[in-house]
């Protein structure tokens, strides 16, 4: 049996409630989730579901209730060394340039200025961004910045990829472009990657695997899906392609309830 790459057991996750700190509020309660080593699989599920949570706890930035996590069969002890982190927010340093953000992550594990200088000069021409080295955040637009961020993520060559709803701010035409870049680029080394998305075409599209979570509280696995599309796709051709559009159906089937039901959560909140 492959060993995951990361395996996240039985986690469930229990807060104070933010209007009552006596009562506890469980995000996730007993989830399993496995990821194969090069293994492409994304998570879906209603809005404030726990999506956001699990990907924390498999980063080590948060610490279960209760339940197990594992790196490659080792467990996690602190921050997952082994994994890169794309956050759904710029992460970026807004007084370093493009390429001061993108060395950034070897500076700080003491590679030499001007080897990191070079690394990072070659990953900003992996992500089309060549001759833009010397702007700074606000000077980019926002796919730009998304294209720094993928590198500041992949320059350190992490053998897990976290990704939290990672275009979800970008237009329909920068999204697929940066889509299909993410699938060339993992392509070429073929990480696993663990893609948190409310996209359920960008799921279907992108991944080896699609997992869908009930509505909150008490979040957990309840559909799981083999993407049989072929490789390499385009993520906007591929979805004519009659076996996504069933895909689709079946997954939707599954989701939907879940959907509507977190909805109807959000109004009685309000």
């Amino acid at each position: 049996m492959t060993v995951a790459a990361l395996a996240l057991e039985n986690i469930t996750c229990t807060f104070a409630a933010r209007d009552n700190r006596t009562q506890r509020y469980t995000a996730v309660k007993d989830t399993t989730l496995r990821i194969a080593p090069g293994e492409f699989v994304s998570v879906v599920g209603p809005t404030g579901c726990g999506k956001s949570t699990l990907l924390n706890v498999g980063a080590g930035l948060l610490l279960p209730s209760s339940g197990t996590v594992s790196v490659f069969d080792e467990p996690l002890d602190g921050i997952n060394r082994r994994a890169g982190y794309m956050f759904q927010a710029d992460a970026l340093m807004p007084w370093r340039s493009a390429i001061d953000n993108v060395m950034a992550g070897l500076a700080f594990h003491g590679v030499a200025t001007a080897e990191a200088r070079v690394k990072a000069d070659e990953w900003l021409k992996r992500v089309g961004l060549g001759g833009f080295g010397d702007r700074y955040p606000h000077q980019l637009s926002g796919g730009m910045r998304k294209r720094v961020a993928m590198a500041q993520t992949l320059i350190l060559d992490p053998d897990i990829i976290l990704m939290d709803e990672p275009f979800s701010a970008l237009d329909i035409q920068t999204r697929q472009l940066m889509e299909n870049e993410l699938l060339d680029l993992w392509a070429a080394k073929r990480k696993a990657v663990l893609f948190i998305t409310h996209d359920l075409d960008e799921a279907i599209a992108m991944s080896d695997r699609v997992v869908v979570l009930s509505a909150g509280p008490g979040t957990h696995p309840i559909g799981e899906f083999t993407i049989d599309l072929p490789r390499p796709r385009d993520v906007a051709e591929i979805r004519a392609h009659p076996r996504f559009v069933e895909l689709h159906a079946q997954i939707w089937s599954v989701l939907r309830d879940e959907v509507l039901e977190g909805y109807q959560q959000q109004l009685t909140a309000v």
